[in-house]
């Protein structure tokens, strides 16, 4: 029997729509009606990337039906930017996958070194200034520690300035999946936060992700 939610999944930074297939297939089989949304990660802010999500519900979608949100990354941001300022629609539950809440180290040293490889992401989104999520709101945040990815040599860097600079500081305070630390992923007001063995880009193809991931979506809670 299919769900009355219409699940909306968003792509992060230098991605398409096809990259979270795998995990919309995964929610098909449990009886989900998934959508697949793309945005321009470079070329546009959140601002105007979360308002194309606005005007396609507004297009494609009853606003008297609940949708829930599924956002990779910078996608989890624009989530957060959506439901901050598009209060219209119904918001089931809403879960992000590796997100910076915080905002992004790498995200930071990128922008200072070559912006254009973030371009308009970083502003508002990636340096750590979305909008606070709203009351009422339920967020679960799955975050990895598994630290490969490219951003890899930044957080190394990273962490060994911080070590240097707090001692006490031990693996568990610098853990990351690659390119956003497990820090950065926690966010006042959510509803649940769980750390799970997988990369940045390896969570979008795992298959316990994918399963947390929809056990949210069905209880509100991850399975412990």
């Amino acid at each position: 029997m299919l769900t009355s939610n219409l699940v909306i999944l968003i792509h992060g930074l230098h991605q398409a729509p096809f990259i979270m297939r795998p995990m919309a297939k995964r929610l098909q089989r449990q009886g989900y009606r998934t959508h697949q949304f793309g945005y321009r990660s470079m070329r546009d802010g959140i601002k105007v990337n979360s308002e194309r999500l606005n005007n396609w519900l507004e297009t494609n979608h009853n606003p008297e039906l609940a949708i829930d949100l599924v956002g990779h990354s910078l996608g989890g941001l624009i989530i957060r930017d959506f439901v901050a300022h598009y209060p219209k629609w119904q918001i089931g539950r809403c879960v992000t996958l590796g997100s910076p809440h915080n905002g992004s180290i790498s995200g930071d040293y990128i922008w200072r070194l070559a912006p254009a490889i973030v371009g308009k992401s970083y502003e508002r989104a990636l340096d750590g200034t979305v909008a606070p999520l709203p009351k009422g709101i339920e967020l679960g945040v799955i975050a990895g520690n598994k630290a490969q990815g490219l951003g890899q040599p930044i957080l190394s860097y990273h962490n060994r300035k911080l070590r240097k600079a707090n001692t006490e500081l031990t693996d568990k305070d610098l853990a990351h999946d690659g390119t956003v630390y497990v820090t950065e992923t926690q966010l006042a007001g959510i509803t649940d936060h769980i750390i799970l063995p997988v990369t940045h880009t390896g969570m979008l193809v795992n298959k316990e992700v994918a399963a947390q991931a929809t056990y949210f979506l069905e209880h509100g809670q991850f399975k412990i």
